[in-house]
């Protein structure tokens, strides 16, 4: 028997309720909708007593039993939103976050200069690179990664979205720096998360997101910042920015680093929630 989408929600979140916050399963609800139906929160409301087909039904269903196990929506639907555009995501790539927005916001806010160049370094979807492309006028982005499958997902992101961005595999860690500058801006979200702390994160990102994309040693919690600032005190343009999305545990240290490596005015910003997430420096 068919099932309204009114009753077919209703079983939804009966289903959920014991796991997720109303919060989620709000933000769960409103992403199916969207990808399986194409429908608005108003769309839902107004067909709310329409009768679905029964594949539909399924579907919701099947994308239940789905979460149930932990697995996150966007890999379920293949789809993230992340600053105003929808990204395809892999379990090759990161689930854009939110705070990672803010990163994106800085670099908007205090570059109003066309033709920047901009170098994204460790892309995954590409949901930075791309978006700072649609953002900044005329800009010539590069982004790097040194997953092949990451890569796919970024090129088919720019492609879907019209953002012009050269993507290139490399591996920051031994990426050697270029013999002149190369940007006017770069750009990182690299692994920053210590192995220890994986005992406090949830089950949807320990078992369904790529590890290398998130963990670094305990002994090394700046290994990648340390990378990123030898290359950028040589790829910098003179008055160039490098802009880091960083473990909250280590803005001073992360400061500390850049400056080591010749950049000055090294600032940590904070998040939404008033931790310190964003740190920039200035190549003199």
């Amino acid at each position: 028997m068919e099932k309204t989408l009114r009753e077919i929600l209703h079983n939804l979140r009966l289903r959920l309720a014991p796991h997720y916050s109303q919060g989620e399963i709000e933000g769960i609800e409103l992403a199916m909708l969207d990808q399986l139906l194409n429908y608005s929160r108003v769309d839902a409301i107004l067909h709310s007593d329409s009768k679905m087909p029964q594949f539909v039904a399924n579907k919701f269903s099947s994308i239940a039993d789905r979460l149930m196990n932990d697995e996150p929506i966007q890999y379920i639907l293949g789809d993230a939103y992340f600053y105003g555009h929808h990204f395809n995501v892999t379990p090759a790539t990161l689930i854009p976050r939110p705070e990672t927005a803010g990163l994106i916001d800085m670099i908007v806010d205090e570059n109003h200069t066309p033709d920047l160049r901009v170098l994204d370094i460790g892309t995954g979807s590409g949901c930075i690179a791309i978006s700072l492309a649609l953002a900044l006028r005329f800009a010539s982005v590069t982004a790097i990664d040194i997953s092949t499958d990451a890569l796919a997902v970024a090129r088919e992101n720019a492609r879907k979205l019209r953002a012009n961005v050269k993507f290139e595999q490399a591996d920051i860690l031994t990426l050697p720096p270029p013999s002149a500058p190369l940007y006017d801006i770069i750009v990182s979200n690299p692994p920053y998360i210590a192995d220890s702390e994986k005992s406090s994160m949830h089950n949807n990102v320990l078992d369904y997101e790529p590890h290398s994309a998130l963990f670094v040693p305990d002994e090394q919690p700046l290994l990648f910042y340390q990378a990123i600032a030898q290359y950028a005190s040589r790829a910098l343009a003179p008055g160039g920015k490098l802009y880091l999305e960083i473990n909250s545990r280590f803005p001073v240290e992360t400061c500390r680093l850049l400056t080591h490596h010749g950049l000055t005015a090294a600032q940590s910003f904070p998040d939404y929630c008033g931790l310190p997430r964003f740190v920039t420096a200035t190549k003199p």
